[in-house]
């Protein structure tokens, strides 16, 4: 098993390319199974729930073609192209290992009438049950049977007849599914409450690149006019703002001055909010965003919230970067329960956080201290490299698999900026 060593102590400077986004990609990726032609997503993050949901796609018989992979780029080109559908099961081997895989659900419902998708495994950090996603479906007109661990769901012979759901709480991947869904539907499907998070509005510009209709995009209110078929499109992944901010983070507590290439204010409001709010300098410039700090931060309080609040996925990162600052911050985490399994590990470096039910209090230290610690999840991964980036010694993060999940070649992205980290195997 891989680890990796960071020695700290050294400011973050330069320039850090920042990827396409993982929740992004991981629902364009399903949209190949709404056309017979050719979808190719460009900007197209090298990870391993990619690689996962890849071998996914070739199981319904997509052909998946990859392109323009120079070892020094950051991200490639992936063609899919679905001409005959050789099967509409997600077993339960590949859909175990990555919880987006019940993306699945809705396109290959709206293509072929049927789909069975084995109920999600993939995450540590709390309970996701996916009852929001049966039910928007129920309401376009699907059938819906759960049983033996696997969800059935079938479309009237003519397809989808569409109708209205109205979310009781904001869900993202549901509200992805019941769009996708949607589009190939017989009549009007309209969703109110929907999730209004960049990567939604990614996926409905593609969607609308291949030819679907769909009005109040960025809202929480879609109406979604059903086509016969949709055609093939070439589309460009976005950035990825959680990426993006985790570096603003760590270049924010080790005192630095980073430019993240094609980071986009306009999707990470609240986190530059926070940032700014804690006395870190973040700007636009040409190419991105520049953050620089001393390294003097103050203390902040947050609380989690769907987009456009902040986003549960910079909680980790945030908590690190607060250790260093003066004063006690307080962080709320109201979207996933078991979201601070990561507190132990930054308490072993020297952190002084206190848990208590949703809430964690992060005591400002004047210094961390390396240690061995091991990743709980992917963000939480992050968190502990950040810490070391800071802290006296040589901090080994174990577990690495969880990172490779969603920061695409975190070390070398890292060196480039002047980190002393590298990336060792297990002896």
């Amino acid at each position: 098993m891989d680890k990796i060593l960071v020695r700290g102590g050294n400011p973050l400077k330069g320039k850090i390319p920042i990827s396409g986004a993982k929740n992004s990609a991981l629902t364009l990726l399903p949209c190949a199974l709404l056309t017979d032609e050719p979808l190719t997503l460009r900007n197209l993050p090298r990870l391993a729930d990619i690689d996962g949901f890849q071998h996914l796609m070739n199981q319904f018989g997509v052909s998946t073609s990859i392109a323009g992979a120079r070892p020094e780029d950051f991200g490639r080109v992936m063609t899919l192209q679905a001409t005959r559908m050789t099967s509409n099961t997600a077993p339960y081997d590949l859909v175990r290992k990555m919880r987006a895989s019940i993306l699945v659900l809705g396109p290959l419902l709206a293509r072929t009438g049927e789909a069975t998708v084995s109920l999600p495994g993939g995450c540590a950090i709390g309970n996701r049950p996916i009852d929001l996603h049966l039910k928007a479906l129920e309401a376009f007109g699907a059938e819906i049977e759960v049983a033996a661990g696997y969800v059935k769901a079938s479309a009237p012979k003519s397809g989808l007849p569409g109708g209205s759901f109205s979310f009781p709480v904001v869900s993202v991947g549901a509200t992805e599914n019941a769009l996708m869904a949607a589009v190939l539907s017989k009549g009007t499907c309209e969703l109110k409450n929907a999730a209004r998070e960049p990567e939604i509005v990614d996926l409905c510009n593609l969607l609308v690149a291949m030819g679907a209709e769909i009005d109040g995009i960025g809202t929480a209110n879609l109406a979604i006019q059903g086509k016969d078929r949709l055609h093939g499109a070439t589309y460009r992944v976005m950035s990825d703002r959680i990426e993006a901010g985790s570096y603003a983070c760590a270049a924010a507590m080790t005192g630095g001055d980073i430019e993240l290439l094609g980071a986009n204010e306009d999707e990470m409001g609240a986190t530059v909010a926070a940032l700014r709010e804690a006395g870190v300098t973040v700007e636009a410039t040409k190419g991105g965003l520049r953050v620089a700090s001393d390294g003097k931060m103050q203390a902040i309080t947050l609380t989690t919230a769907p987009y456009p609040g902040f986003a549960t996925d910079m909680q980790a990162q945030f908590m690190a970067m607060l250790c260093m600052a003066e004063g006690s911050s307080v962080l709320t985490e109201t979207i996933f329960e078991n979201r601070y399994m990561h507190v132990p590990e930054l308490n072993r470096m020297g952190a002084n956080i206190e848990t208590k039910g949703r809430t964690a209090i992060v005591h400002g230290i004047d210094k961390l201290t390396a240690a061995p610690v091991m990743a709980t999840d992917l963000r939480a991964s992050m968190s502990l490299v950040m810490a070391g980036l800071v802290a006296e010694g040589e901090t080994e993060v174990s577990r690495l698999y969880h990172l490779d999940r969603g920061y695409e070649r975190l070390e070398e992205k890292l060196q480039l900026v002047g980190a002393d980290v590298e990336r060792v195997g297990d002896d």
